[in-house]
């Protein structure tokens, strides 16, 4: 059954039969929409896989340019997001 609010179909149509915010619930914001979108690729046709692609790899520099800004700031890494049963 596809449930595009809930459980949309490119979201669980992935071969591992897993959902994708099952992995990227635990991620940082970028992180997980980078995956979100790696995640969705195949099932695009070819210009929008690459348009996927592309908003992957925004997200994944995006990442980068945090990640640096911490470490010359010296600050520490957040917290990981809480689980989804300590919600």
């Amino acid at each position: 059954m596809n449930d595009p609010v809930n459980h949309p179909r490119h979201y669980t149509s992935h071969p591992s039969g897993i959902e994708c915010i099952t992995i990227t619930e635990h991620m940082s914001f970028c992180l997980g929409n980078a995956v979100k979108y790696l995640w969705r690729s195949h099932e695009q046709p070819p210009p929008l896989r690459l348009q996927d692609l592309r908003k992957a790899r925004w997200y994944v520099d995006r990442e980068i340019q945090r990640v640096e800004k911490m470490q010359t700031l010296g600050a520490k890494e957040p917290p990981p997001s809480p689980q989804k049963e300590d919600l």
